[in-house]
């Protein structure tokens, strides 16, 4: 099973610096975020063991926001020994795809897209502000769904 590290950095080598495509910690956390939600809806197992939890701008992973902190607002690197072995052919399709989509986003547009969802609205105020892998799988089959039959309608 891969960590939240290996799925960030997958994310970070993605980014082409030289045409302003960078990637802050805010931003990083939403795509990790929305790489564990499909993967649990896709294949109703965790990509990544570390908790995920509802912050004041949106899910978070905390050891994940810890490690990339002192970077604060500013953009991560590009890692340059990234092993792409990790990743199966199916994750690395899956990591693609959600940086396709959501990765054109800003951070704060992320930030606020989050803020929208259930995961996230059902678990700030919560003492407990962990959102759990069962909620995730729930909501973002709900997405998958809905794009589903938007193209089935299309057909």
């Amino acid at each position: 099973m891969l960590t939240c590290f290996d799925v960030a950095r997958y994310f970070l080598a993605l980014t082409e610096e030289d045409s302003g495509d960078a990637i802050s910690n805010l931003k990083l956390q939403k795509l990790v975020y929305y790489a564990q939600g499909f993967h649990l809806a896709l294949y109703d197992k965790a990509l990544f063991d570390q908790a995920i939890e509802a912050w004041i701008h949106g899910p978070v992973i905390p050891e994940l926001y810890r490690y990339y902190k002192a970077y604060g607002a500013n953009f991560i690197p590009k890692p340059t020994d990234l092993d792409f072995s990790l990743y199966t052919d199916a994750i690395k399709e899956l990591l693609d795809e959600i940086y396709m989509v959501y990765g054109q986003y800003s951070a704060w547009k992320l930030r606020d897209l989050t803020h929208e969802e259930p995961t996230w609205k059902n678990n700030y105020q919560a003492v407990d502000k962990t959102i759990s892998p069962q909620e995730m799988s729930n909501y973002f089959k709900t997405l998958i769904n809905d794009e589903a039959k938007e193209t089935t309608a299309k057909c």
